[in-house]
Order: C-alpha cells, then structure tokens, then sequence
C-alpha cells in the first residue's frame, strides 16, 4: 500500500505535546505518511515554555527542498513559523504546490498573548493567508487580522468575511477558548456559505495541542481527498475524541490522546 503524504511546518515541542510532534501523531491516526520541516526549536513541558531557538531560513528552506523533491505531499499544514524571515521561505516554497494548504496562523495564544512580533504579523498577513485553502485562527487571531472585537455571532461573520477577503478560500474561526455557548463551537465561511460547525464541549484540562491537532486533522483528511469543509467537519470529529482521551501526565496541561482507540 502507498499511503497518502502530508507535511507539517511547524516547530518542535520537547514535551510531546503540540507541534511537530503532535502533526506527525495525528498523520499517523489518519493512516497518511508525515513528512515535517522544522522551523524552531522549544524546551517546554505540561508546565510551559522555558526556550525557543529557531531554525535559520536556509535550513528551513533545505527541510522543505528535501521533502518536495522525493516526497511530495497530498496536503500540508503550517503551524509555528516564529519570524519573518522563515514565513518569506515557506510562503517561496509553497506558493507553486497545488495542494490543500492549512495555514494555523500561530500568533496569539489561547489566553490572548501575542506569540510574533509586527513585522511577522504583516508577512502572515500578505504572504500567507492567499496561499490558504483553510486558515484557522482563533477568536484572538481572528480579532487581530480582521481589525475587530468578536462578541457573538454576527461578529464572526463579518470577520471570518473580512478575512476571507485577504485570500484565503476558506476561513475557520475556531472558539475552543470561547465560554459558555460558544465553547468548541467554530465558525466557517468559504466565500458562499457560512456554518456553525458544533461538536460536543468536552471538560478537560488537558488540551495542550489541541489547534495543532485540529489543522493537521484537516491536512490528513484532505491528503485522503475529502474537500476542504468535509476535511473539517472530519477534523473536528477527531478532536473531540481525542480531547475525550486525553492526557493527565505532567504537572500541568496534558496533551490530547491522539491515539484514543489504543487507550
């Protein structure tokens, strides 16, 4: 059997519970092969984030040429890219691929911390989000790139359209940080159709990881050819179930259980 392919962009997390790490787990679930190009370096745990050392843009951009030449994906996602300068090498190598491309803008945190600075910010803006087949952010992200608050639902409708208007074909608010009836409850629009995409709220913890896991769900879908919406309604259904399994290990926020059926 020749398995789909799909590539992760994203940093390493030494405690195993968010990005590369978390990609690959979630390609492997999906029965597809994960390639990855790593774009920094992070020391953390369940505890937090203690170093982050990045990858210089040449070897990020030798990751890439590697996997391309020999190994071409089906799909891929992009997660932490850190600075400017790996977010113009990534945009260069992926902007020819015709692909489905899901872009998780990683720029602020779930409690609202911006993670990149301006200059990164304006490179996510004008390099990356036309190249997205789903862009994923959170109501933070949503905020910061569509130039408003969100409140309710009328609020993610026009900035998911505002959004959509900087390129990418489909955008996903994500509200797994939101409260009360708008827990886990994301917002999609591709241009022609807005739609509350809801899954169960799941009261756990332990969800270190859980935005990772969400686009590379979507990338693994799509490398086994469902179309972008059905690729995250798929996604979505496997995030919950991973959240329903996941992880109490450490002294602080475990990770999602991505491998639930062997638990």
């Amino acid at each position: 059997m020749i398995p789909p392919i799909a590539l992760t962009i994203a940093g390493s997390d030494s405690g195993g519970g968010a990005g590369i790490q978390a990609d690959l787990r979630t390609f492997a679930f999906h029965r597809v092969h994960g390639t990855c190009a790593i774009t920094c370096v992070t020391a953390q745990n369940t505890l937090g984030v203690t170093r982050v050392e990045a990858i210089a843009p040449e070897g990020v951009t030798a990751q890439l040429e590697a996997v391309l030449a020999d190994l071409p994906p089906q799909a891929l996602k992009t997660g932490m890219l850190l600075n400017a300068e790996i977010m113009e090498v990534v945009a260069q190598a992926i902007a020819p691929l015709t692909i489905a491309r899901i872009i998780d803008p990683v720029m602020v945190s779930r409690t609202g911390a911006v993670l990149i600075d301006q200059a990164a910010i304006a490179v996510l803006r004008d390099r990356l989000l036309p190249l997205a087949t789903v862009l994923t952010p959170n109501r933070y992200e949503a905020q910061l790139l569509a130039g408003m608050d969100i409140q309710d639902a009328t609020d993610l409708d026009r900035a998911a359209r505002v959004i959509q208007d900087c390129g990418p074909q489909a955008v996903l608010i994500k509200g797994g940080a939101a409260t009360g009836d708008w827990h886990g409850v994301d917002w999609w629009w591709d241009g022609q159709q807005s739609q509350v995409l809801k899954t169960e709220a799941i009261a756990t913890p332990h969800t270190h990881g859980s935005g990772c896991t969400l686009a590379a769900a979507i990338a693994a879908n799509a490398a086994l050819g469902l179309d972008p919406l059905a690729a995250t309604q798929a996604a979505k259904t496997y995030v919950t179930e991973a959240l329903r399994h996941s992880l109490a290990i450490g002294q602080g926020q475990g990770p999602l259980g991505h491998f639930y059926p062997l638990f």
